[in-house]
Protein backbone atom coordinates (compact mmCIF):
# COMPACT_ATOMS: atom_id res chain seq x y z
CA UNK A 1 0.00 0.00 0.00
CA UNK A 2 1.25 3.19 -1.09
CA UNK A 3 2.15 5.39 2.13
CA UNK A 4 -0.46 8.70 0.86
CA UNK A 5 -3.10 6.16 0.79
CA UNK A 6 -2.54 4.99 4.04
CA UNK A 7 -3.97 7.74 5.76
CA UNK A 8 -2.59 10.34 8.42
CA UNK A 9 -2.80 8.88 11.74
CA UNK A 10 -1.84 5.67 10.09
CA UNK A 11 1.52 5.20 11.76
CA UNK A 12 0.35 6.19 15.32
CA UNK A 13 -2.17 3.91 14.78
CA UNK A 14 0.32 1.27 14.27
CA UNK A 15 2.05 2.38 17.03
CA UNK A 16 -0.55 2.23 20.08
CA UNK A 17 -1.66 -0.81 19.02
CA UNK A 18 1.81 -2.23 20.19
CA UNK A 19 2.61 -0.18 22.80
CA UNK A 20 -0.89 -0.56 24.62
CA UNK A 21 -0.61 -4.77 24.81
CA UNK A 22 3.12 -4.31 25.53
CA UNK A 23 2.92 -1.56 28.28
CA UNK A 24 -0.56 -3.41 29.68
CA UNK A 25 1.65 -6.28 29.75
CA UNK A 26 4.37 -4.86 31.34
CA UNK A 27 2.41 -3.05 34.31
CA UNK A 28 1.11 -6.18 35.14
CA UNK A 29 4.06 -7.21 36.44
CA UNK A 30 4.32 -4.20 38.76
CA UNK A 31 2.63 -4.70 42.20
CA UNK A 32 2.06 -1.86 44.13
CA UNK A 33 1.43 -2.21 47.73
CA UNK A 34 -0.56 -0.01 50.10
CA UNK A 35 -3.66 1.25 48.18
CA UNK A 36 -6.89 -0.35 47.74
CA UNK A 37 -8.70 -0.64 44.33
CA UNK A 38 -11.20 -3.35 45.18
CA UNK A 39 -13.91 -1.89 44.28
CA UNK A 40 -13.10 -1.24 40.51
CA UNK A 41 -14.39 -4.09 39.42
CA UNK A 42 -17.48 -3.61 38.97
CA UNK A 43 -16.73 0.28 37.55
CA UNK A 44 -14.87 -1.50 34.95
CA UNK A 45 -17.55 -4.53 34.21
CA UNK A 46 -20.08 -1.41 34.11
CA UNK A 47 -17.90 0.91 31.70
CA UNK A 48 -17.75 -2.25 29.34
CA UNK A 49 -21.54 -3.10 30.14
CA UNK A 50 -22.40 0.69 28.92
CA UNK A 51 -19.88 0.11 25.65
CA UNK A 52 -22.52 -2.58 24.86
CA UNK A 53 -25.09 -0.69 24.93
CA UNK A 54 -23.99 2.29 23.42
CA UNK A 55 -22.46 0.45 20.51
CA UNK A 56 -25.62 -1.07 20.01
CA UNK A 57 -27.34 2.31 20.22
CA UNK A 58 -24.86 3.72 17.65
CA UNK A 59 -25.71 1.29 14.88
CA UNK A 60 -29.17 2.13 15.32
CA UNK A 61 -28.51 6.14 15.02
CA UNK A 62 -25.99 5.45 11.73
CA UNK A 63 -28.82 2.89 10.30
CA UNK A 64 -31.32 5.62 10.93
CA UNK A 65 -28.86 7.78 8.80
CA UNK A 66 -28.44 10.14 12.38
CA UNK A 67 -24.46 10.54 11.60
CA UNK A 68 -23.98 12.67 14.34
CA UNK A 69 -25.52 10.87 17.54
CA UNK A 70 -23.77 8.15 15.77
CA UNK A 71 -20.06 9.96 15.77
CA UNK A 72 -21.07 11.10 19.34
CA UNK A 73 -22.24 7.86 20.41
CA UNK A 74 -18.67 6.31 19.06
CA UNK A 75 -16.36 8.86 20.88
CA UNK A 76 -18.83 8.18 24.48
CA UNK A 77 -17.82 4.39 23.71
CA UNK A 78 -13.55 5.20 22.88
CA UNK A 79 -13.90 6.89 26.09
CA UNK A 80 -15.40 4.48 28.43
CA UNK A 81 -13.19 1.84 26.70
CA UNK A 82 -10.26 4.29 27.90
CA UNK A 83 -11.32 4.20 31.10
CA UNK A 84 -11.75 0.48 31.42
CA UNK A 85 -8.27 0.43 30.47
CA UNK A 86 -7.19 2.45 32.90
CA UNK A 87 -9.02 1.21 35.31
CA UNK A 88 -8.61 -2.38 34.69
CA UNK A 89 -4.40 -1.57 34.82
CA UNK A 90 -4.76 0.38 38.22
CA UNK A 91 -6.72 -2.83 39.99
CA UNK A 92 -4.11 -5.27 38.38
CA UNK A 93 -1.69 -3.05 39.72
CA UNK A 94 -2.82 -3.01 43.43
CA UNK A 95 -4.74 -6.33 43.75
CA UNK A 96 -3.51 -9.78 43.59
CA UNK A 97 -5.17 -12.01 40.72
CA UNK A 98 -8.46 -13.19 41.40
CA UNK A 99 -8.77 -17.03 40.77
CA UNK A 100 -11.93 -18.09 39.30
CA UNK A 101 -12.69 -21.24 41.49
CA UNK A 102 -15.65 -22.60 39.46
CA UNK A 103 -15.32 -26.49 38.21
CA UNK A 104 -15.86 -28.59 35.58
CA UNK A 105 -17.66 -27.46 32.62
CA UNK A 106 -17.88 -23.67 34.01
CA UNK A 107 -14.41 -23.46 34.33
CA UNK A 108 -14.19 -24.46 30.95
CA UNK A 109 -16.53 -22.18 29.69
CA UNK A 110 -15.11 -19.14 31.86
CA UNK A 111 -11.62 -19.94 30.64
CA UNK A 112 -12.69 -19.62 26.82
CA UNK A 113 -14.53 -16.63 27.64
CA UNK A 114 -11.49 -14.89 28.98
CA UNK A 115 -8.88 -16.06 27.03
CA UNK A 116 -11.32 -15.31 23.67
CA UNK A 117 -11.31 -11.94 25.49
CA UNK A 118 -7.98 -10.81 26.66
CA UNK A 119 -7.25 -11.32 22.64
CA UNK A 120 -10.02 -10.09 21.00
CA UNK A 121 -9.10 -6.95 23.12
CA UNK A 122 -5.69 -6.92 21.59
CA UNK A 123 -6.96 -7.36 18.28
CA UNK A 124 -9.74 -4.47 18.52
CA UNK A 125 -7.91 -2.02 19.27
CA UNK A 126 -6.26 -1.60 15.96
CA UNK A 127 -9.52 -1.65 14.37
CA UNK A 128 -11.28 1.01 16.32
CA UNK A 129 -8.90 3.31 15.71
CA UNK A 130 -8.69 2.86 12.08
CA UNK A 131 -12.17 3.24 11.61
CA UNK A 132 -12.66 5.95 13.70
CA UNK A 133 -9.76 7.46 12.08
CA UNK A 134 -11.31 6.84 8.44
CA UNK A 135 -14.96 8.98 9.59
CA UNK A 136 -12.35 11.53 10.12
CA UNK A 137 -10.73 11.48 7.28
CA UNK A 138 -14.07 11.58 5.70
CA UNK A 139 -12.87 8.42 3.79
CA UNK A 140 -16.75 7.19 4.76
CA UNK A 141 -16.77 4.19 2.38
CA UNK A 142 -13.26 2.67 3.91
CA UNK A 143 -15.04 3.19 7.37
CA UNK A 144 -17.91 1.44 6.77
CA UNK A 145 -15.78 -1.51 5.12
CA UNK A 146 -13.89 -1.38 8.19
CA UNK A 147 -16.45 -0.94 10.44
CA UNK A 148 -18.50 -4.08 9.66
CA UNK A 149 -15.84 -6.16 11.38
CA UNK A 150 -14.88 -3.81 14.06
CA UNK A 151 -18.21 -3.75 15.73
CA UNK A 152 -18.88 -7.22 15.84
CA UNK A 153 -15.07 -7.22 17.57
CA UNK A 154 -15.79 -4.28 19.94
CA UNK A 155 -19.00 -5.88 20.86
CA UNK A 156 -17.61 -9.26 21.50
CA UNK A 157 -15.39 -7.90 24.06
CA UNK A 158 -17.49 -5.67 25.77
CA UNK A 159 -20.10 -8.27 26.50
CA UNK A 160 -17.67 -10.65 27.04
CA UNK A 161 -15.81 -8.40 29.79
CA UNK A 162 -19.29 -8.27 31.64
CA UNK A 163 -19.76 -12.06 31.22
CA UNK A 164 -15.56 -12.58 32.42
CA UNK A 165 -17.01 -10.22 35.63
CA UNK A 166 -20.15 -11.83 36.54
CA UNK A 167 -18.14 -15.39 36.46
CA UNK A 168 -15.61 -14.00 38.93
CA UNK A 169 -17.05 -11.72 41.19
CA UNK A 170 -18.42 -14.40 44.24
CA UNK A 171 -14.27 -15.25 44.17
CA UNK A 172 -13.29 -11.63 44.81
CA UNK A 173 -11.71 -11.25 48.58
Amino acid sequence: MAEHTKGPYHNLIVALSIILPLAVAALFRIKIPGYDFSFLPPFYATTNGLTAVLLIAAIIAIKKKNRKLHEGLIKICMGLSAAFLVMYVVYHMTSDSTVYGGEGGWKIFYYIILISHIALSVVVVPFVLFTFSRALSGNFERHKALAKFTFPLWLYVAISGVVVYIMISPYYT
